[in-house]
């Protein structure tokens, strides 16, 4: 592996961190519509909030 030249290091640096948002935004969803479960389908027809 040959290392880096100067232009290649600097657009790695100033470059935006693309897939660390995607990730982010993945498991965000995924939270969400965990919670959504639990809540629409096990709290609430149990009647646990009145």
């Amino acid at each position: 592996m040959e290392p880096l030249s100067e232009e290649e290091r600097q657009k790695i640096i100033t470059g935006s961190p693309v897939g660390t948002w995607a990730l982010m935004i993945i498991v965000s969803l995924s939270m969400v519509a965990a919670w959504l479960f639990i809540y629409y389908g096990v709290f609430i027809p149990r009647g646990a909030i009145q």
